[in-house]
């Protein structure tokens, strides 16, 4: 009625304006008026606005809206269960809070083209057979846009099923910290999804901060995913770009794993009590100028092969790289690996060549530059004697500087019999890449 009675206001005053103006109003102008008229009521019809305040009900307003409509909630507290079963924006106004009462889903969507912004979204259910959620969109609920939310204490985030183009952005996410880490759900659950944008969103007290499965032609840019089991759990899924997110202080970083065909670039990953990133049964993929610094492992390589890994610096990690299980035909180039206690740990039946284009830097490289052109001239051998010494008998380090190990060393070079298979860099840098790596010493 409100809407209709001002459309009629503002066909009245041009009515008269054009009266006026010409003197008459003629049947151009009645038919002017009455199209004008149709275009406001049709324009008004689709782009509706309702408010909820507090005390009254979101489901209700709702129930009410027309497929467009937007629903402005006031900041309060709402207790109850929403479906958003046509296309509809639910839009917070001082961030008002709705609460599942710790069962169930508290939002569930179901059809396309909605639009979630400025709510807190907390208390789902914890039954992980149901898999409740904060946000839950089933199949079909395409374009889904969840922006600038805070999702808390909910079993799941947001889980994302068989949906095309959604768009997560700009959220915080924490699950239900005081369970156990097996018993949490995963912050971002993607499951057989096409072209979804996951952006700076922060991610904590979840099982896994971002869960992908069966996922292709994603964006994950600007996300921080922390206190987690794995900050990024990524399986069967190809042709994504995983960008400038961090990952720290978790069990493991990013994990990729049976993928091809990614980018990942410029991430940091550092103080995770296992790997940093993992590149486990990847090919045909990028991962470039990415820090992992601080971590049991910096990078855990198993069955890698045709991927190119450049411009990485991997600093202070416990081993910087880890690589095994035919991880081979791989361009390894331009990577600083410094101060890391181990690093590479090398486990095949032949040497494998990196650096065959510009080569590693390597902080304890033994060798020298005669003439001068930044790159050493004895070859850089991962795995010799002492390393292997040293994974077998850890006190072995406190003697690595001394004349018998430089010896050792000398004498297995000789002697091809002591020699074992290792990573191999013909052209080692004299000097790193990276101007401010001493800024990671510490990211422990």
């Amino acid at each position: 009625m409100t809407v209709l009675l001002a459309t009629r206001m503002k066909t009245r005053r041009w009515w008269n304006a054009e009266s006026a103006r010409d003197g008459r109003p003629g049947r151009q102008c009645l038919s002017q008026c009455l199209s004008l008229c149709l275009a406001l009521v049709t324009s008004a019809a689709t782009a509706a606005e309702w408010t909820v305040h507090p005390g009254e009900s979101i489901a209700a307003a709702v129930k009410l809206a027309a497929a467009g409509d937007t629903v402005r909630i006031e900041r309060g507290l709402y207790a109850e269960h929403l479906l958003i079963d046509k296309p509809l924006t639910l839009r917070g106004i001082g961030r008002p809070t709705l609460s599942g009462g710790e069962t169930g889903d508290v939002i569930r969507v179901r059809s396309p083209e909605v639009t979630i912004e400025g709510l807190i979204v907390r208390d789902s259910g914890a039954d992980l057979g149901a898999q409740n959620a904060g946000i839950y969109a089933e199949p079909g609920a395409d374009r889904l846009r969840v922006k600038n939310c805070v999702l808390v204490y909910n079993l799941f985030g947001l889980w994302l099923e068989k949906l095309k183009q959604p768009e997560i952005i700009g959220n915080t996410i924490a699950g239900k910290r005081d369970l156990a880490s097996a018993q949490r759900g995963n912050g971002i659950q993607l499951y057989n999804t096409t072209g979804a944008r996951i952006i700076d969103n922060n991610i904590s007290f979840s099982r896994d901060g971002i869960y992908v499965d069966l996922s292709d032609h994603a964006v994950f840019r600007g996300n921080r995913m922390h206190h987690l089991r794995y900050g990024s759990h990524y399986m069967n899924s190809n042709d994504n770009l995983w960008e400038d997110n961090e990952s720290y202080l978790n069990r493991g970083g990013l994990a990729l794993m049976e993928v091809r065909r990614q980018v990942v670039r410029n991430n940091r990953a550092w103080g995770n009590t296992d790997h940093g990133i993992m590149l486990r049964t990847i090919q045909d993929s990028l991962i470039e100028n990415n820090v992992v610094a601080g971590n049991a492992r910096g990078f855990f390589i198993y069955d890698a092969e045709y991927n190119v890994i450049r411009g990485n610096l991997v600093i202070a990690n416990g081993t910087g790289a880890h690589v095994w299980a035919g991880s081979i035909h791989n361009e390894v180039d331009a990577n600083d690996f410094i101060q890391n206690r181990d690093q590479v740990r090398y486990v095949a039946a032949r040497d494998e060549p990196w650096g065959i284009r510009q080569g590693n830097y390597w902080s304890n490289y033994a060798g020298w530059d005669a003439d001068g052109d930044g790159i050493g001239d004895v070859p850089y051998e991962a795995n010799d004697i002492v390393d292997r010494l040293t994974w077998k008998y850890p006190l072995v380090k406190l003697l690595l500087n001394s004349p018998a190990v430089h010896s050792l060393r000398l004498i297995a070079r000789q002697f091809p019999l002591l020699r074992s298979p290792s990573i191999v860099d013909r052209r080692p840098r004299m000097h790193p890449g990276h101007e401010h790596w001493r800024d990671w010493l510490e990211h422990h």
